[in-house]
This record gives structure tokens, sequence and C-alpha cells, in this order.
């Protein structure tokens, strides 16, 4: 009987914490996108398709060929593409801070290499279509191996498919982009652009493109509804925090690793209430070792717990249709491929009208 005022107190502290977990639960959760997020797939509709970096093994990757590429599969993809800036303040597409993999120039750091230099090479012109081996820091070993696509096949700026009014800028040499170049290429298309160096570089870089992005806006460009911005560095998302709060409320972006995490942890007990980072996407593989636990990604309660946000959710670089039908039937809001054609020819197996 002396139990009884224990159990008492007992049950009704559980009760108390249920209750306050259930109201948690269901209460409506802060919207981290406002407005119709045009980075979400529509409703009862498929994935985006997400061209990562234009699709690299379809045609050599951050050139303007290869969005071309991607649009000509679908004029609705979306395009994704990595950016670091050169000695003389140029915004080009690369995804290292060396341009010794991808093109015929050697011991050539994005940031030490002149956008001239990036065009012109002893004369002749800088070809963006090789795979050549890299060393620890970036830097070329070997002789140089020309870009070859998943079928082992070479291509060139020909094997194009162009829209009406396009032509080729080269014949054979893939040349270097610059961002502007993309930016006023595709103006119509959905843009996620990475930014590849860190620490003061990267946000010198990130101050760049803004002037770009707002020169832009100014001319009647659609630039801040319909390009996100991303990172994986730290330092370079709590820049866009900062931004977002201050000088361009109306930025896009999407956070680095900590900020998935924290959220993926609140998901599991339904407590994203607590979760309102202003992000517009989540870009995350399909699993996540965190701590030496493997954190599984795709999964549709995920994805419905970042639409509730009003944040999309894709998944990178998902080049196996096996994994491709999986995104699809968990509803993932878009998939980053290098094989933008296969997952074209996916999706149409589960929406057979999409692209009428």
């Amino acid at each position: 009987m002396k139990n009884r005022p224990k159990l008492r107190l007992t049950l009704f502290i559980v009760s108390a914490i249920v209750l306050v977990w259930v109201v948690l639960a269901v209460l409506p959760k802060p919207q981290s996108y406002e407005g119709e997020n045009p980075f979400r797939a529509p409703e009862g509709g498929p994935p985006h398709i997400i061209a990562h970096a234009g699709g690299n093994m379809e045609f050599p990757d951050n050139t303007l060929e290869a969005h071309y590429n991607a649009y000509s599969i679908d004029p609705n993809v979306i395009l994704e593409t990595d950016v670091a800036m050169t000695a003389d303040g140029v915004v080009v597409l690369t995804h290292d801070l060396t341009f010794d993999r991808k093109t015929n120039l050697r011991n050539a750091p994005v940031e030490e290499t002149s956008y001239h230099e990036v065009l012109m090479k002893e004369g002749e012109e800088v070809n963006f279509a090789f795979e050549n081996e890299i060393d620890d820091d970036g830097f070329q070993v070997g002789d140089d191996i020309p870009y070859t696509n998943y079928r082992g096949e070479e291509v060139t700026p020909l094997d194009v498919d162009y829209p009406e009014g396009v032509v080729p800028r080269h014949e054979e040499v893939f040349r270097a982009t610059t961002l502007e170049e993309f930016f006023r290429a595709f103006p119509d298309n959905e843009k996620i652009v990475e930014v590849k160096p860190a620490g003061e570089r990267g946000i010198e870089t990130i101050d760049t493109i803004l002037e770009l992005m707002d020169d832009l806006e100014d001319e009647g460009f659609d630039m801040y509804g319909r390009v996100t911005l991303a990172s994986f560095h730290k330092e370079i998302f709590e820049y866009y925090m900062e931004l977002k709060e201050t000088t361009h409320p109306e930025l896009l972006f999407s956070p680095q690793d900590a900020s998935i995490t924290n959220f993926y942890i609140l998901h599991w007990p339904r407590l994203t209430v607590f979760y309102d980072d202003p992000v517009s996407s989540f870009q995350v593989p399909m699993s996540e070792a965190v701590f030496n636990i493997n954190l599984n990604l795709a999964t549709r309660a995920f994805v419905n717990a970042a639409n509730r946000h009003n944040i999309a959710v894709h998944y990178w670089t998902i080049n196996e249709e096996e994994k491709m039908r999986e995104l699809v039937e968990v509803g993932a809001d878009g998939i980053l491929t290098d094989r933008p054609t296969l997952l074209r020819e996916v999706i149409e197996d589960y929406f057979p009208d999409h692209f009428d």
C-alpha cells in the first residue's frame, strides 16, 4: 500500500512525457522552404532526373556539352555541377581543385591558373576530356588518358543532341565552361551548384557567384528560384546561413553532413519540430556510416519527414538500375546520376506517360 503514491507519481510522469511527445510529434513542422519547392518531385509523380555533373558516364563531366546531353534526355532535368574559381576570379565548372585529372594541363591548381591558361596551352585549346590518374594532391601521374563513356567509346562535341539553334562550340575539343555560360545556357532548368573550395577561398567563390546571380537576376533570369548552392564544408554552410539571414534572404542552399545527421536523428522519435535549418533540399547517399553505425537514408519515412518540412530529398550518385528502382519506390524527390539515359528508362517503366 505504501508504494501506491510512488506508482501513481511514476505513471503520472510517464503519461505526461508521452503526452508531450505526442504533441511535439503532431505539431506542424517548421517550413525550411516557404512556398512551392521546385526541387521536390511533383505530387504522385516520379523523382527528378538530376544529371550529376551533366552525366559523367555519358559525356565528360562539368562540360557544357554534358549538360546539353542531359537536357536532350529530359528538358526538365535538374542540372548539377561543381565549381571553383581561377586565379583571375572566373568561376568555372570543375570537380577537382586541380585541372590535372580532367584536362591536358599538368600541375595546375585551379586557384593558381588563369582563365586564359584554362583555355589555351602552348597555342592549343585545352581539352576537358580526360580521365588521368592523379596523386593525393590532385596532380597527374602517368600519361594522358582520354575520356570514354560507359560503353568504352570516345566521344566528341558533335555526338551531342543539341537543342534547336545551338551549335557545337568545337568539333573535337570539350572546352572549359564558365558558370555564367552554364547559367545562360539553361535559364529554365533548376540547377544545383556545389562550391568545391573550402575556407576563405570558398567564401570568395560564393561572393563571386552571388555577384553573377544578382547581375543575371537584374537581366530577368530567375536565379534565386532555380539555383541551389551546396557544399560539404561546415564553414561554407555557416556562410550560407549568414547570407540567408542578412543580404540574401531568397538564397536556396543545401546543408552539409552535420545538419542532415541532426535531422535524421530527430526524425526517428518524430521530433523534427526542433529542426529549423532554412534549407531547400538534402543531397544524401542511400546510407551513411556515423560513429560506426550505418544509417539507412533511403526510406519512405525519411523522405516523408523531410517533405513535411518542405525539404526535397535527392540521392547521390546512383548509376545502378536496381538502386534507381528502390529510390523511385521510396518516393525520392530526385536521383543524381552519371547515367541520365538509364534513369529515364527506369522512370518510364513506372510512369509511362511522364515524358510525353
